[in-house]
Formats: structure tokens, C-alpha cells, sequence
């Protein structure tokens, strides 16, 4: 499992016509709060808190293609503008298991970064594109 320690500082929530909202610092705007989108914008935080990944490199809610599917990845963090680590964040209360794993697995086909992780803000998990096939990984590279 990768340890995850995220940064004391929180997401910005507010009720904007009278909708739940949550601002996303990578996109520039508020979207509405669901319980995907505030594991996002906290491991978002913790990617540009604890890591020190720029938000300047990161794509957050973008299509890609899957064979003839079109699909939306979570995060994604580039590094000399190839993509380095693909995210996909699922609520508190969904399993981590095979199926989602599986689902990035696909997604990553389109994006081909080196890293990939799964994370429900509870748990995370990530794994690295190695010659022999993805390999756990307890700690993400921080950017410095």
C-alpha cells in the first residue's frame, strides 16, 4: 500500500447556488462537490503539498481513447511532457480491488505513464510500468 500523508491544508468548499462546491486548483474553477471529486481535489493537495508536483503539471478530467471507447482519466502528472503517473480516484466508501485496477490498467493503454495509482483517500496503491509488467510501489518520487 503507499503511504499517503496528506497536508494539513484542505480544499476550498463552498455552497455556490445553493450547490455544494469545491474549487479545483488545477482546472481554476468550482465543480461540484461529490465523494470522488473531494478524494480528487485532497490528493491533488497532497500531490502538490507533499510532493512539490506543480499543478502546472497536471491534467485533471481529461478524455482519452480506450480502442474505440472515449474515457476521462482523473489525474494525470506529466514530466517533460510525457505522462508520468496516472490517478484514478474512486469514492471513500468503493473496494480498491481487480476491477479497478483493471480500469486504470485499460486507461493507461491510451496515456502510457510510468507510474499508476488507485486511491479512494483511505486507501492507496501504486505500481510501476517495469520491463517484466507493473511492480508495487510503497512511496511516490516527489518532484524536487
Amino acid at each position: 500500500m503507499l503511504n499517503v500523508k496528506y497536508p494539513e491544508k484542505k480544499p476550498s468548499v463552498s455552497l455556490r447556488d445553493g450547490v455544494e462546491k469545491i474549487f479545483c486548483v488545477s482546472r481554476k474553477k468550482w465543480v461540484v462537490l461529490t465523494p470522488e471529486e473531494w478524494v480528487r481535489q485532497n490528493f491533488i493537495l497532497y500531490l502538490s503539498e507533499i510532493l512539490h508536483y506543480p499543478i502546472s503539471l497536471m491534467a485533471v478530467e481529461k478524455q482519452i481513447k480506450v480502442g474505440e471507447l472515449t474515457k476521462r482519466f482523473d489525474i494525470v502528472i506529466f514530466k517533460d511532457s510525457v505522462p508520468f503517473i496516472l490517478i484514478e480516484c474512486k469514492e471513500m466508501n468503493v473496494p480498491l480491488n481487480t476491477s479497478v485496477l483493471r480500469q486504470v490498467l485499460n486507461y493507461n493503454i491510451g496515456v502510457q505513464s510510468r507510474f499508476i495509482v488507485v486511491t479512494n483517500g483511505n486507501q492507496s496503491y501504486a505500481f510501476e510500468n517495469a520491463e517484466s509488467g507493473f511492480i508495487e510501489v510503497h512511496e511516490l518520487l516527489s518532484c524536487q
